[in-house]
């Protein structure tokens, strides 16, 4: 995958790349109501159980952008895509700790955007 838009975790021993695409941004705004509204939901869940329950979902979605992308260019043998169960059972609470930050890190690559700027003539 491209480097420049994800971000590398490690699940029960596998590597697995997570990526921000439009689909998952689509997920994310259905459940959360946007990506901006994506960080109050995870600090501020209503109880520890529900807050671990929604790092996994992300996690999960994320994960699964790069193999669904990984199954569209290669149809004749595809991977099968994470649940959210497999995610839970294969790794453990300071994972998903290391996980948030990894989260971020392909959130801000799969959002960035290249600004550059024009050289003004009078500054010629």
């Amino acid at each position: 995958m491209d480097n420049d838009r994800s971000a590398v975790i490690n699940i029960g021993g596998e590597e697995h790349e997570l990526i921000l695409t439009t689909k998952a941004t689509k997920e994310i705004a259905g459940r959360y109501g946007g990506l901006e509204n994506l960080g109050d939901k995870l600090l501020k869940g209503e109880n520890f159980e529900m807050a671990i329950s929604e790092i996994v979902w992300l996690i999960t979605l994320l994960a699964n952008q790069s193999i669904l992308i990984y199954n569209l260019k290669h149809k004749d043998k595809p991977k099968p895509v994470l649940t959210t169960d497999e995610v839970e059972l294969l790794t453990v609470p300071s994972d998903l700790a290391e996980y948030k930050t990894a989260i971020t890190e392909a959130m801000f690559r799969g959002t960035k955007r290249n600004i550059e700027s024009e050289t003004d003539p009078k500054n010629v």
